[in-house]
């Protein structure tokens, strides 16, 4: 099995976890963090601030933070985070400063992205850690989820 067939494969996984926070009513982006060694999903999540009534409950930052009780580290080097949609500033902050080695996302956020979009988080003199990083696996899946998404709560 290729790269390609590889990270298809994992962003199907985040792409359902992705449904799972749009069916409770949450901006559907879901995340997982994979050992690629082994192929093993380390930790998975959706976004949830409103649920869990908290800002910062980005399916990014929830997966990093199960992901660093997982292995008893919050250190996550080595680790690969697949996430639907291009992370924000805040998330890419938390990649950084958890070492997280490879970055896959799916749709790019023109918006609020930082990695290709706006800030370019990872570009900045003042970053630390640089993933490696690659964008576009299921771009167009994700957001059409997004897109179906606001859709429906503009009605």
């Amino acid at each position: 099995m290729d790269q390609t067939q590889i990270d298809t494969g994992f962003m199907s996984r985040a792409l359902a976890l992705a449904q799972e926070a749009k069916t409770v009513g949450e901006v559907p982006v879901g995340a997982l963090i994979v050992d690629p060694r082994t192929k093993a999903i380390i930790a998975q999540a959706a976004n949830a601030p409103i649920s869990n009534h908290d800002p910062t409950a980005h399916a990014e930052i929830n997966a990093i933070r199960l992901a660093a009780l997982a292995i008893g580290n919050y250190r996550l080097g080595g680790l690969w985070l697949y996430v639907t949609l291009e992370p924000c500033a805040m998330c890419a902050g938390a990649i950084a400063n958890a070492r997280i080695e490879r970055l896959i996302f799916g749709a790019t956020d023109p918006k609020g992205g930082a990695v290709v979009s706006g800030t370019r988080f990872f570009e900045q003199p003042t970053c630390h850690w640089r993933p490696e990083i690659t964008g576009g696996v299921l771009a167009d899946e994700s957001a059409a989820l997004l897109k179906a998404f606001f859709k429906e709560r503009r009605k």
